[in-house]
Formats: structure tokens, C-alpha cells, sequence
């Protein structure tokens, strides 16, 4: 029998894929972007950063950690776990290593002993999925992403992201900050519980910067994220149909061209100013900050970020998520 179908004339409009990681990149550098995510093979990188390297060990720590029973979250069984995932990576030699190893050390189990782990999370590195429109229209792009940590509290979600850089943070920062909001709407989606909340865990300083989003400062964010999401898929398909690379996704010289992934295979950012040791980025020892080893260029806050991105592109090695993006073999556009 043959079957009865509606025709309209209309072709179906494609949901744009989106993650913070991948908008952040664009956002910061369309030419760093392009590098990551589009050129194949992919192009030439440094090497892997001390920096990024600590913050995926003291990350993959605290995941282990809520493996365990609750009455097994110890201090002591942190700083363990710290030992077990510990990575030599970017350092300046094995003893600025060695001192990182034992201050990451402190600060798990410090963690640990300052905050109440003994309630099972609604997810640990959850993958969190939502359709999204940037304003009142039909969804326009699916939010997705790896949020670090994902709790329940008084029957609402909060969103938790681990830093270890160079500079606490504050409630601004993670007001304004892109991957917590979009990370809220898509948990709220995919757990099928609200979501306001969100909160920075420094643990280095012990801070902790919380924010209470709105629908509407929600809504800011996805209009933003849309926006960024509309001028890459542009920009993508342009290519494709044979575009010149170069201008469509121009550099965006700077600061952090110091301390970039892709350095080596741009021009531009060589040109920008002297490359950054692979250890500039770290957070300063208390003990030791005039030590010539311990950093000097940059705050830590930008580019590399804290090796710990979210989407799921943080190196298993203690690369950052921009080293690793070369294993996602897309098309460059945000799918």
C-alpha cells in the first residue's frame, strides 16, 4: 500500500551543533579555529604545557574520586589519586615537576576535606545534549558538551567547573561565562531538572565563585553562541565551496599567540611576539614565586585555559583541549 506523505516544499532546517570549546576558539581566533578543527592532516603544534598537564591530573583525580563509596572520598584517598593520574608532561625538569605533583597533592585533599563529596553527583564528566534557539524562534542549534561535574541541590542542578590557573575567580567571571551557561541549559534539558546555578571551584585558593542565572541572562548567552555559531558555519561552508582559508578565518594576533597550540604553523602569531615556555602558565609557588621556573608570561586566563576544557577534548596525556582537537575529524563546521 503506498504510504501518504506531506510535501510543503520545505526543506528542514539544520540544526547547528555547537560546544563551548568550539565557539570559545572560533571567538578567540578564527585562524586557530581553522587549525584545530578544519586543516587535514592536522597541522604542527607544540608540545604539551605543565599547565594543562596539572589541570587534567587534579581533574581525572577528582572524577576517580566519585568512583569510590562515600565513606572512601578522603583527603588522603585524593591526594592518592593524584599520585595514580600524575603526568610529567611540560614541565621545566622533574623537580618544578615534583613540586607540582605535591601541590597538587595539597589542594585535592584540601578540596576534599572543605567540601561535603559524601552525595552522589548527577553526573561526573556528563555529556548534557539541548536544542536551542537564541531567541524566541525554533531551536537553530543543539548545545552540547562535557560539564565536569553536575550536582543536585534542593531539587535544582548546579553546574560545577574546576580551575587550577593562576587567578582565582570571581562572580563575574562566572556570570559571564559562555560553557557554564550553555552547560546549564543542557543539563536542565538532559536531566530533565532546572538549572540556575553555576559555580567556578579554584583549587589552588579555595574559592569558590558561584552565579544564579535568569532565562533571560540564559537567553544573552544563546544569542551570543548563535551568533559565533551562524558566522562559523558561514565561514565553513565558504571554504567548501572553495574560499580563500586565509581570509575566512583570519588570525587574531595577541597576547596569547604566546602560548597558542598551533604556533608553529602560524605565521602570524610567531610574528606577534617571543613563544612562552611550556611552564609560563603555571600557577605560582607559594614557597618559591621569585623562582624563574614557577611562570612569568601571561595570567593563565586565556588560550590554554587550565587543561581541563570541557566538551571532552581534554588530552588524556595532559595536553589541553586545543592539542587534542585533532582527533575530531569533522568538517570544520559546527555540524
Amino acid at each position: 500500500m503506498e504510504q501518504l506523505g506531506f510535501d510543503f516544499g520545505v526543506t528542514p532546517r539544520r540544526l547547528m551543533k555547537v560546544t563551548p570549546a568550539r565557539l570559545s576558539t572560533f571567538d578567540d581566533c578564527p585562524r586557530r579555529y581553522r587549525l584545530a578543527y578544519v586543516d587535514r592532516p592536522t597541522p604542527q603544534r607544540t608540545g604539551p604545557w605543565a599547565h594543562s598537564t596539572l589541570g587534567a591530573v587534579v581533574h581525572n583525580a577528582l572524577r576517580a574520586l566519585f568512583d569510590l563509596p562515600a565513606a572512601e572520598r578522603t583527603p588522603a584517598r585524593a591526594a592518592a589519586l593524584v599520585d595514580r593520574h600524575w603526568k610529567g608532561a611540560g614541565f621545566a625538569d622533574s623537580e618544578q615537576a615534583g613540586r607540582y605533583r605535591r601541590l597538587a597533592k595539597e589542594w585535592t585533599s584540601r578540596y576534599v576535606a572543605d567540601h561535603d563529596l559524601n552525595t552522589d553527583p548527577r553526573g561526573v564528566e556528563r555529556w548534557v545534549s539541548a536544542p536551542a534557539a537564541g531567541g524566541d524562534g525554533p531551536a537553530s542549534m543543539i548545545v552540547e558538551g562535557r560539564a565536569d561535574r553536575i550536582d543536585e541541590r534542593d531539587g535544582e542542578l548546579v553546574v560545577v567547573d574546576y580551575k587550577t590557573g593562576r587567578r582565582a575567580p570571581d562572580e563575574h567571571e562566572a556570570r559571564s561565562s559562555q560553557a557554564l551557561a550553555l552547560y546549564a541549559v543542557a543539563a536542565e534539558r538532559t536531566l530533565h531538572t532546572p538549572c540556575r546555578r553555576v559555580e567556578l571551584h579554584h583549587l589552588p585558593s579555595g574559592t569558590v565563585a558561584a552565579a544564579e542565572h535568569t532565562s533571560d541572562s540564559l537567553s544573552r548567552q544563546l544569542t551570543r553562541a548563535e551568533e559565533t555559531a551562524t558566522d562559523l558555519q558561514q565561514a565553513a561552508d565558504k571554504l567548501a565551496d572553495g574560499g580563500d582559508p586565509d581570509e575566512l578565518f583570519p588570525a587574531r594576533t595577541g597576547r596569547r599567540c604566546a602560548w597558542c597550540d598551533f604556533r608553529p604553523s602560524c605565521p602570524a602569531g610567531q610574528q606577534a611576539g617571543p613563544a612562552a615556555r611550556s611552564w609560563d602558565l603555571l600557577a605560582p609557588l607559594h614557597d618559591d614565586a621569585d623562582d624563574d621556573r614557577t611562570g612569568g608570561s601571561g595570567d593563565g586566563t586565556g588560550g590554554a585555559g587550565d587543561g581541563a576544557a570541557g566538551d571532552g577534548e581534554r588530552g588524556g596525556d595532559g595536553t589541553s583541549a586545543r592539542a587534542t582537537a585533532g582527533a575530531d575529524r569533522s568538517s570544520g563546521g559546527v555540524s
